[in-house]
């Protein structure tokens, strides 16, 4: 029985020796890190480029490793999935009550991005990508931002030319210095203010307090709207008939549109019920105006061509679905494009079921 006793008695002396590393020192206990063991976990990069290893990688190689590591939980486009986080967009959100923040959108340096992916993922494999790997999916991660196109190599020696359009939105943290005589000074315990007084009453009613004999604030008088003339309503114009085209539909193709299109689900919807979401409503889209979907922002770039009257003909379609950047210079579209032209026949097939 003791020897079992001095068995826990022991165990237990090792498990608090070991949990506490301040007493490392005294009993005897490790050893310093070698410098190369201190290397194999020294990996960050700092925003002068410091830290970065030779590489470089381009946007399609980015897409394809992206793909195969990211895709899962940041989507194809770098969109998010569920509740992982979303790596593209929210450009303008910043100052919205709810913003987005990405890459594209929030982050200062370009180096928090790389060392990131580098020190952390892919999830549950930390650090088996290759700094070319690295390079690419930072690459493409822009390229999903709008902020390179899709020709665009990074590498460590054009890495500073590189500026997050969110670089100028950080500050130093002065308030060691700014806001000393918050708590440098003698803190008032009391007598403190010389009259206390209601100055502002809060928006939501029933929660700044009454002063006792206090006559209610005066809601102010609400303006008298003027009277606006009504503008006369347009000259009806003769209704012009539309002529409806039947289109002729290859089942079998368009099956496997429906396939290709979940590339496309993350930021399009089709059928009943559709909604404008990061990309427009898809129902009708063959054969409709370039920019005509209501209720949807496009881009300055896509609303200029559909002015010009261009409609979105199968050809056209597929001219804008093999390379959207290359098609229309700064599209909001940050799809890379669609490489087989089966791909992209069967796609547009599939959205010729969705005619209005």
């Amino acid at each position: 029985m003791s020897k079992f006793l001095n068995l826990i008695a022991g165990t237990a002396l090792a498990s608090t020796l070991i949990a506490a590393p301040a007493l490392a020192e005294k009993y005897g206990l490790g050893r310093p890190a070698t410098p190369d063991e201190v290397a194999a976990w020294d990996l960050d990069v700092a925003p002068d480029g410091t830290g970065l290893p030779v590489g470089s990688g381009d946007v399609f190689t980015g897409e394809e490793v992206f793909a195969e590591h990211c895709a899962i939980c940041h989507g194809d486009f770098a969109e998010g999935v569920d509740n992982w986080p979303k790596l593209a967009g929210g450009m303008d959100t910043l100052d919205h009550e709810d913003p987005l923040k990405t890459v594209g959108s929030y982050w200062p340096y370009l180096s928090t991005t790389w060392d990131y992916v580098n020190r952390s993922m892919p999830f549950g494999a930390a650090q088996t990508l290759s700094p070319d790997d690295v390079y690419a999916i930072v690459a493409y991660i822009l390229y999903s931002n709008d902020l390179v196109d899709d020709e665009f190599v990074l590498s460590n020696e054009n890495f500073l030319e590189v500026e997050l359009p969110n670089a100028g939105g950080f500050i130093i943290d002065d308030r060691d210095t700014a806001e000393a005589h918050f708590w440098k000074a003698e803190p008032c315990m009391s007598n403190c203010k010389d009259k206390v007084e209601i100055t502002m009453r809060a928006a939501v009613l029933d929660v700044t307090p009454e002063e006792e004999g206090a006559e209610e604030a005066a809601a102010p008088a609400e303006e008298a709207a003027a009277p606006v003339e009504e503008a006369a309503a347009p000259a009806e114009e003769a209704p012009v008939e539309e002529t409806v085209v039947a289109m002729v539909i290859d089942e079998e193709l368009a099956k496997k549109g429906e396939k290709v299109f979940k590339k496309c689900k993350a930021c399009h919807q089709v059928g009943d019920g559709a909604q404008n979401k990061t990309g427009p409503v898809l129902n009708g889209i063959v054969g409709a105006s370039v920019g005509a979907v209501e209720g949807f922002k496009y881009s300055k770039a896509m609303k200029e061509l559909g002015e010009t009257g261009a409609t979105w003909t199968p050809e056209e379609m597929a001219a804008f679905l093999t390379k959207p950047k290359a098609y229309l210079k700064k599209t909001k579209m940050s799809f890379a494009g669609l490489k087989k032209e089966k791909d992209i026949a069967a796609v547009t097939e599939y959205l010729k079921t969705f005619q209005n």
